[in-house]
């Protein structure tokens, strides 16, 4: 069983198969989470063929281990289920709106947490897409998602055929805040994201993209105004296309 201190994301997997009935266990255990009004307000569509997990890698900017894995599980905020549960039963549901959508997606994202608690006691690896909310309607139109579903994450899963070494973590005085939130002054600052900043590899980031900052990477080369603004912009008109938003 592995402890949440040494968890690490794994990107390369062996060719040893993800069994259908031990990830039908998983998931249906990781069903116990917390949600909204008891609605469970998620699925979760899983692919194994290679050509589907083709289609789904230029939604992922073709990162190698989409179609290396052997299962690609894609988490959706589902309001699409309950809609039709209420139609049949002669409710009137209200739930194509962004309040829904926001309901839907925190109870996915609780339900992907605890499957990868869940994986990592078994042994599995498993690499979390923050790529999922970047084109959703390339994912949506691949895996046929009907209005009032919408992707929110992804894992690529196997049993690991890799060792990377621990991410750093800022320490927990960062973070948490007693009673009220309080600023975060220059002194602060210095003293969290001191040691982030004399890491070998982050120093070597900087040296070799030529910036004088490790925060210079992320606002001028990995998250950039003019992508998040793009970006944004796809996510908007996805929620629409799904139901979420006038």
């Amino acid at each position: 069983m592995k402890n949440l201190l040494t968890r690490r994301t794994i990107r390369k997997y062996s060719d040893k198969e993800v069994s259908e009935e031990l990830l039908r266990r998983l998931m249906t255990e990781a069903a116990r989470t917390q949600t909204m009004g008891n609605l469970q307000l998620y699925s979760v569509v899983v692919t194994r063929s290679d050509e589907m997990k083709a289609r789904l890698a230029p939604a992922h900017f073709n990162q190698p281990m989409v179609t290396q894995a052997p299962v690609v599980l894609t988490i959706c905020a589902d309001f699409h289920r309950t809609t039709r549960w209420c139609e049949e039963r002669k409710a009137t549901p209200g739930y194509d709106n962004f309040l829904s959508f926001q309901n839907a997606a925190i109870d996915a994202l609780l339900y992907t947490q605890t499957l990868c608690n869940l994986m990592d006691e078994e042994g599995l690896g498993y690499c979390y897409l923050g790529t999922t909310v970047y084109m959703p309607q390339l994912i949506i139109d691949t895996l046929q998602l009907p209005r009032l579903v919408m992707p929110v994450a992804t894992l690529t899963v196997g049993w690991p055929a890799e060792e990377p070494p621990l991410s750093d973590r800022l320490p927990l005085d960062s973070f948490v805040h007693q009673e009220t939130y309080r600023p975060y002054t220059p002194e602060a600052i210095d003293t969290y994201y001191n040691n982030k900043e004399q890491l070998e590899e982050n120093r070597h980031f900087c040296e070799i993209n030529h910036k004088e900052t490790l925060a210079q990477i992320f606002t001028d080369i990995r998250y950039t105004r003019k992508d998040n603004e793009a970006m944004s912009q796809g996510l908007l008109e996805a929620l629409r296309h799904q139901g979420f938003m006038p």
